[in-house]
């Protein structure tokens, strides 16, 4: 891998200080560490210096980290959730401008594992209507959005190969309507991320489980994906896109 590439890092939370830490014991250059307005202000030179930026801020600057990025021709890899509402219109704004961008819930390859998991199971329970599916998802009480974007993923996993559902809803229980998959969102402690799929029925209960012993995963994986995105210029797509290509 190039060492000559230089990383900008927007968002300094436990993720910033992690993706920082990996890149620096991996003798990387970090150009810039924003994580606020006025970083903005007195870095933006630097940020411009930048290969390519990694993201893990919080959802109501994710935006305009994306666009500032867009407006300086840097590269971005999005670690942020909870911006998705938007997704089609910053999609269409990187692609009139020529913009670098991948995106995802989740970096890492447990996860992406996890998610092929859950699918390949809801197309299966098809045939067994016995079963009913529901959520739950743990992360660290600093968490701002909920459900997580993984369990968001999860949910859509199951609605694309489960015509009997319909949407996902947030719940406080294993209850929803009929066709609505409930999801539970926890917050505890520092818990770095714990998914649970569970399809239970009178008879019995299968789950399936991820469980994140820490954030060097999903940091590992940023990493990976920004390097890979500066070889391919112009791109915008998902981190699930790009996966197969790492």
């Amino acid at each position: 891998m190039d060492k000559n590439v230089k990383f900008a890092i927007l968002g300094y939370g436990k993720m910033g200080r992690m993706v920082e830490s990996m890149l620096r014991d991996s003798g990387y250059e970090v150009v810039a560490i924003i994580d606020n307005e006025e970083e903005w202000q007195s870095q933006t030179a630097a940020f411009r210096t930048a290969d390519v930026a990694i993201d893990f801020s919080m959802p109501s600057v994710a935006i305009a980290n994306i666009f500032r990025a867009f407006e300086a021709c840097v590269p971005i890899v999005v670690g942020t959730t909870g911006w998705y509402d938007r997704l089609e219109e910053v999609v269409a704004k990187g692609k009139a401008c020529g913009a670098s961008l991948v995106y995802g819930t989740n970096f890492s390859v447990g996860v992406h594992i996890f998610n092929r998991m859950n699918e390949w199971l809801a197309a299966e329970m098809r045939q067994y209507t016995q079963y009913g599916v529901s959520i739950e998802e743990t992360h660290h009480t600093a968490k701002k959005d909920a459900p997580s974007g993984t369990a968001i993923t999860l949910a859509e996993g199951i609605l694309h190969q489960d015509p009997d559902y319909q949407g996902w809803q947030l719940t406080e229980s294993a209850e929803a309507p009929k066709g609505i998959i409930p999801v539970q969102a926890h917050r505890v402690g520092d818990v770095s991320g714990i998914h649970e799929i569970h399809w239970n029925s009178p008879e019995d209960e299968i789950t399936i489980t991820h469980n994140a012993h820490g954030r060097q995963g999903f940091a590992a994986g940023a990493i990976r994906t920004a390097l890979w995105l500066v070889d391919h210029p112009h791109t915008i797509c998902s981190f699930a896109d790009t996966f197969e290509n790492l």
